[in-house]
């Protein structure tokens, strides 16, 4: 196999040379290029519809909402481990991993295995008879989080379960009123959008009963990395915005859409005090952070020493696959016998049956601390080109699960909204594949599948440093 990956990148140099590159890309001497690390793979060859015949069908059949990366957007048609190919054979290090939910790599032979043999046995039914796959997933989740958090409901996405959550939330206490925080984004559904606080998020429907507090962002906040300030704000919040007691309270540990924010140490243990005196929950939405990525802790809310009363996840949960669930104590869950709860797809057996098998891989394969390692490893690379690039205004996050905010000015801390752009694309020339959020759109998210290894760091962090160069 060797002599394949020798093969491989010398078609990929001769392709940098040619007309699939742009810009200071094309006019580069292909020896001053980054180069992507081998890898002995060949994907198989792609007879499928090109990108300008796709692009022309989105255009025409798929809703007008939908948007794509880059000038000319690239057409993935086949994923390996941390790499994605495009029509053509052209490879690209994933750096996003299809929004963080990419957690052991593409198409990852275990969790393909587990599909396929479930899709074979049984594809469907219903979870009004009886199935091994949804409650041998239950029972390994739930061995996954501290104290009497072991009551799993099955959803389809990361939606959906902060629905539940919050409607759980709204029923245990009795309570109706929400706190989330600003910049916070938690999905697009009526009670979701009125926690997300991101007013390119929101539709002007009605979005009753949320309260959205100081977010405790250690670049941009008002009291820096104070988090027990910022927890003060919650506390007021309840004093003066509300009745006095609440339903709930819930947050990410990391703001993913909202451009890798770390919540500001010590915010979380104030703030469910406050909470749990006022009669509400706490509730922690891993869709992002969790399953290993922050790679301290296979949860983003132990990074700040808490136990919630509901915890919400997807994304990672399946490695792709439409997964999402919804874990609380027994006394929380009781409220959804109050009514009839159900849901078609949630607890599919070929689902969980993928859930199984990606939570057995993060543990064989110790993929959290190969986050931790690599991400520490690439978040110091970061810095340093921080001290190299005045663009780059902060480096953050933890694992894998990193964010690079750019600025124009770092004083003023100008978004640097059309730079980020350009970096993307020569990034994307280059063979690099990287996200972008924040409320301004100026900040890189660095979610690759966990697998990534410190000589895709490098490349990625060296692809960067040109871009910026150029730019």
């Amino acid at each position: 196999m060797k002599g394949v990956g020798v093969r491989r990148a010398l078609w990929e140099s001769r392709r940098f040379r040619g007309r699939g590159y742009s810009g200071a890309c094309a006019a580069a001497d292909v020896n001053e290029l980054p180069k992507m690390p081998p890898f002995d793979y060949t994907p198989p060859p792609y007879s499928g519809p090109t990108a300008a015949e796709i692009l022309a069908k989105r255009r025409e059949f798929l809703s007008p909402s939908m948007f794509h990366f880059y000038g000319k957007p690239v057409n993935i048609v086949h994923g390996k481990m941390q790499y994605l190919f495009d029509e053509k054979g052209r490879r690209y290090l994933d750096g996003f991993g299809g929004i963080a939910t990419v957690c052991c790599g593409h198409c990852h032979p275990d969790v393909v295995k587990a599909i396929v043999n479930q899709t074979n046995n049984l594809q469907h039914s219903t979870i009004l008879y009886l199935n091994h796959a949804i409650t041998d997933f239950a029972e390994a989740l739930a061995s996954k989080l501290p104290g009497d958090l072991k009551v799993v409901f099955f959803t389809n996405s990361g939606t959906e379960a902060n629905e539940l959550a919050i409607m759980m939330a709204r029923l245990y206490t009795a309570n109706h009123d929400i706190v989330s925080l600003r910049n916070a984004y938690h999905g697009n559904a009526a009670g979701t959008m009125g926690a997300t606080a991101q007013s390119n998020w929101k539709f002007n429907i009605v979005q009753s009963g949320v309260h959205h507090a100081l977010n405790p962002d250690p670049y941009r906040g008002v009291f820096g990395s104070d988090g027990e300030k910022y927890a003060k704000d919650v506390e007021d919040l309840i004093k003066f915005g509300t009745s006095g007691h609440v339903a709930g309270f819930m947050s990410e540990a990391i703001q993913g859409v909202g451009g890798i924010v770390e919540l500001a140490p010590n915010y979380l243990p104030s703030v469910y005090d406050s909470i749990r005196k006022a009669g509400g929950l706490c509730i922690a939405d891993e869709v992002q952070s969790g399953f290993a990525r922050t790679g301290t802790h296979f949860w983003g809310f132990e990074t700040q020493g808490v136990v919630p009363d509901i915890v919400t996840m997807a994304k990672g949960i399946g490695n792709g696959i439409p997964l999402g669930a919804v874990v609380t104590t027994p006394k929380v869950a009781e409220v959804l016998t109050r009514r009839s709860y159900f849901n078609t797809f949630g607890g599919n057996p070929v689902c969980t049956a993928a859930g199984l098998a990606v939570l057995r891989v993060i543990e064989r394969e110790n993929l959290q601390e190969n986050a931790r390692v690599v991400g520490s490893y690439l978040k110091d690379r970061l810095n340093t080109l921080k001290d190299k690039h005045e663009i780059i205004g902060d480096v953050r996050g933890r694992g894998l699960m990193l964010g690079i905010e750019l600025v124009t000015d770092r004083t003023l801390k100008t978004p640097a909204k059309n730079e980020i752009a350009r970096v993307m694309e020569l990034m994307k020339d280059m063979g690099v594949l990287v996200g972008k959020g924040g409320f301004y759109g100026n900040v890189f998210r660095v979610t690759p599948p966990l697998c990534f290894g410190k000589e895709d760091a490098d490349f990625m962090v060296d692809a960067m440093d040109y871009a910026m160069s150029k730019i």
